[in-house]
């Protein structure tokens, strides 16, 4: 789909689950599971949508999605489903390459968005997949990652990040940073310390791929939000300004955890907000 002269494809590289509880922290049950149902464990299904950005002379892939190191332990924890699609056969469906990635922008270190990074060579050790690219970062979410502590080690896996270090690939920020023209990086904390989200803009459109800030359409309202966040006020602040943002300027919202949403517009609904689909190609802006 095209936003302006910026090409913008969200991918796949397939399905995983966590715990609904977990998912949408206070928020109680009754409120979440119609639309997000659970299975026997608990676990909701979630899509894995990182997104292609192909402004010309960048091609930018924001998160990497869960990857294949892992393993079957790790695969039946987490409910992953990679039967029909991984992140670079959807890659291929768009005529390129790993090594036609220029940049890789990580919205934060998590496994179920760095995972991707990283594949296991003809050893079985973890090298970077996307070879060519450098790989953005925020400062305080490498520090984190790299020092996590007892409630947040379980999310960082080594493995994803430290190869493409060792490879010279990270390039590491500071706060909202601009990468090419019209993508800005945008640090929102909350979900994490060093949180970013990508914003597109292209001749008078706006997109924004909101990561972990709001994973899912179910999570738009203001007060629903996970109980994974570790800043969850922060979280709070970065929806309110820049749902209102959203709402107020038409931007085309992706969701990267959504199982059946992938772009929407942002509305408002009384004093709050929810997601609208929208149908492709895109609406033009009067």
């Amino acid at each position: 789909m095209k936003l302006g002269s910026i090409e913008l494809q969200p991918l796949s590289d397939g399905w995983f689950g966590l715990d609904g509880g977990a998912m949408f922290g206070v928020v109680p049950r009754v409120l979440w599971e119609k639309r997000n149902p659970p299975d026997e464990r608990n676990r909701i299904r979630l899509a894995l949508r990182p997104l292609l950005i192909v402004t010309g002379p960048e091609t930018i892939l924001v998160d990497t999605g869960i990857g294949r190191k892992y393993g079957d332990r790790f695969n039946d924890m987490f409910n992953v489903d990679q039967s029909s699609d991984d992140l670079l056969t959807s890659l291929a469906r768009t005529g390129r390459r790993p090594e036609d990635v220029t940049q890789v922008v990580l919205t934060h270190l998590h496994f179920d968005h760095a995972g991707g990074a990283t594949r296991l060579d003809e050893n079985g050790r973890p090298v970077p997949t996307f070879s060519n690219a450098r790989h953005f970062v925020q400062q305080t979410e490498w520090e984190d990652a790299n020092n996590p502590n007892r409630r947040t080690r379980g999310s960082y896996r080594p493995d994803d990040f430290l190869p493409l270090d060792a490879a010279g690939l990270i390039k590491k920020v500071d706060g909202n940073t601009d990468i090419a023209p019209g993508i800005r990086l945008l640090r929102t904390g909350g979900h994490t310390r060093g949180h970013q989200v990508v914003l597109v803009r292209s001749e008078d459109h706006t997109a924004i791929y909101w990561a972990d800030l709001i994973p899912t359409a179910s999570h738009v309202p203001i007060p629903y939000i996970m109980g994974y966040d570790t800043y969850p006020l922060e979280t709070i602040r970065g929806k309110e300004e820049l749902l209102a943002r959203a709402a107020d300027g038409e931007w085309i919202s992706i969701f990267e955890h959504d199982p059946d949403l992938d772009v929407a517009l942002i509305v408002r609904d009384g004093d709050g907000f929810r997601a609208r689909s929208i149908e492709r190609p895109l609406p033009t802006k009067e």
